[in-house]
């Protein structure tokens, strides 16, 4: 067992890297050890032990890795896993209520949740017909209700621009669905972790009074790393130094003229094996699937086009050997420009 002295500087986070102050843990709700983060110290070491959990067998009966799950470990007195995601909002809230409104403000609020272990707040427990998971999707939207509503308090929401999105998509299997009759990735094929669509397709809501209209929808294709460019440029820096994100592409023009089409974005590729290009996409690996995989079967490689076939049901690989090929080529190109840069 490794022995950490809890006392000292927590070197390499967020106010080692540009910002003035932070409150978090050092991973998900699940990792253990359990304790909180307030700049670069921990609040209070965790001198305690906490038992696994899991909702393995009864009411709803998940399996290991959903409900509420976390693994056994050291956790810190103060520290109490279904207060975590409301703790996270509080001081959120405190950030921008305490924030002299005429001064920037960047504030990134990384939930611990819909992640497990789902722990919803007892009003909303029941009220979703979806399970715990459901429950608790609700809980993160009175979440968000709750840092929009400080933002109303500082007189700031009119000047202020928010991101609300996911990092990936959810543990969700065949059975969930047939037991509640929701599919938490509606149309789509895959869950987390898996490169087909459900994996990694996901929310993207932007709010900017002003500038951005309201209930309007784009098809125009973005990555994350997007959002830096896109920031960067609406703060007016438009030359970003060579080697910083350099794979960031703004996509201001589609926020502030949806009427205008964007030049589509150069090709997305990831891990090397998985390529987007426009309406294709080519899975150019025969491994895993992530959450979906079963063990010991071994995919084909698998061509789509998304605009047709969104769902990625028909596999136009063995028709279309040259597009197979082509994008193969632009992997190769990617890959080769990339090892060149610094």
């Amino acid at each position: 067992r490794l022995e950490f002295d809890y006392g000292e500087p927590l070197t390499g986070g967020p106010v080692d890297r540009g910002f003035d102050s932070f409150f978090g843990m050092h991973a998900s709700l699940d990792i253990q050890p359990y304790f909180y983060i307030k700049d670069d110290v921990a609040v209070m070491p965790p001198t305690e032990r906490v038992d696994a959990s899991d909702s393995v067998g009864g009411k709803e009966d998940w399996n290991r890795i959903q409900g509420a799950f976390w693994r056994a470990g050291d956790i810190a007195p103060d520290f109490k896993h279904a207060e975590v995601t409301p703790r996270f909002a509080s001081e959120a809230c405190k950030v921008i209520e305490s924030h002299d409104g005429k001064k920037p403000l960047f504030l990134y609020l990384a939930l611990p949740s819909p992640h497990t272990p789902w722990l919803p707040a007892e009003k909303f427990v029941g009220k979703s017909d979806a399970g715990m998971y459901g429950d608790f999707v609700m809980t993160v939207d009175s979440i968000v209700g709750q840092v929009l509503k400080s933002l109303d308090k500082a007189g700031m929401s009119d000047n202020t621009l928010v991101v609300f999105s996911s990092d990936n998509g959810p543990v969700w299997y065949d059975k969930d669905t047939e037991k509640f009759g929701h599919q938490s990735v509606g149309p789509l094929r895959g869950i987390k972790a898996s490169v087909w669509e459900g994996g990694h397709r996901v929310p993207f809501i932007m709010r900017w009074p002003g500038h951005i209209e309201a209930g309007i929808k784009t098809e125009h294709t973005i990555a994350f790393a997007d959002v830096f460019a896109t920031l960067a440029e609406i703060a007016g820096q438009n030359e970003i130094t060579k080697g910083t994100a350099d794979d960031s592409v703004s996509f201001l023009k589609t926020l502030l003229h949806p009427d205008q089409q964007q030049p589509p974005r150069p090709p997305i590729l990831h891990a090397g094996q998985v390529i987007r290009d426009g309406d294709w996409k080519l899975i150019n690996t025969k491994g895993s699937r992530g959450f979906n995989s079963e063990r010991g079967v071994k995919y084909g490689i698998e061509l789509y086009n998304l605009r047709t076939d969104l769902s990625e049901t028909k596999n136009l690989a063995d028709e279309m050997p040259d597009k197979v090929e082509s994008l193969r080529a632009k992997i190769r190109m990617i890959l080769e420009d990339s090892a060149e840069s610094p």
